[in-house]
């Protein structure tokens, strides 16, 4: 992890350079690496990551009849009310963290979202001006699902085969316990990837239109894939 992060660091070699307002979607299928090249995104440029996933987890351990009814939906692989996801979301990209830019992971997932979103976008004044499709076969993305661990607090992310920590089920930073989510299974997995092929896939056209849809191939080294990203960031 530390010898990633120092080629992050070697390759944003701009630091003393102003940087524009980055207002970007990451939009793949679940276990594309959106959230592990976000972590390193927002390190390297400076602006918000807002996983609607994360969001939602937190949410899920809320003793209260909105937590469990998001716990229960979580559990079954079914998505939450746009309504909810939306209020969630634009109280976010208010807030200061947000203010020199911001990354979505994980919203919109499918059109009526993605038009909600220019709408609150455009009053302000900022539309999007990246989209970053992460494109990974469904067969390798099931392989990668099944090992996947969790550090919860930082969001980093293992695989018990590509990316194993140094101690089985410890984070290397910090010591602590990893997690595996209990959505991570081939069950859910599946039904997660029709949901994705059946409302989010349109997304891409949608962006495409707009010009600002820019695909990167996801299945290619975590390094290579956070290059390839930067490039279009940069621009």
């Amino acid at each position: 992890m530390a010898t990633f992060l120092g080629a992050v660091k070697r390759y944003w070699s701009g630091e003393a350079e102003e940087k524009r307002s980055i207002r970007s979607i990451l939009i793949g299928p679940p276990g594309a690496g959106k959230g592990t090249q976000a972590i390193n995104l927002k390190e390297s440029f400076g602006v918000c990551h807002l996983s609607t996933g994360d969001m939602l987890r937190a949410i899920a351990k809320e003793d209260s009849p909105l937590g469990k009814r998001v716990a229960s939906t979580l559990a079954a692989g079914e998505l939450v009310t746009d309504s909810l996801v939306i209020e969630i979301i634009e109280a976010n990209l208010q807030s200061d963290a947000c203010k020199i830019g911001f990354m979505l992971d994980g919203f919109p997932r499918n059109l009526v979202q993605a038009e909600k979103l220019d709408d609150y976008l455009d009053g302000q004044s900022e539309p999007l001006n990246n989209v970053v499709e992460f494109k990974v076969k469904d067969d390798i993305l099931v392989e990668r699902i099944a090992g996947r661990m969790i550090h919860q607090s930082s969001g980093r992310t293992y695989h018990e085969v590509f990316a194993p920590p140094k101690v089985p089920m410890t984070d290397d930073v910090t010591g602590e316990p990893l997690m595996k989510r209990p959505d991570d299974n081939a069950t859910v997995l599946k039904r997660r990837l029709d949901i994705y092929h059946e409302q989010t896939a349109p997304l891409i056209e949608f962006y495409q239109k707009k010009g600002i849809l820019r695909s990167i191939d996801a299945m290619q080294s975590p390094e290579k894939v956070f290059q390839d990203i930067s490039v279009h960031f940069k621009q």
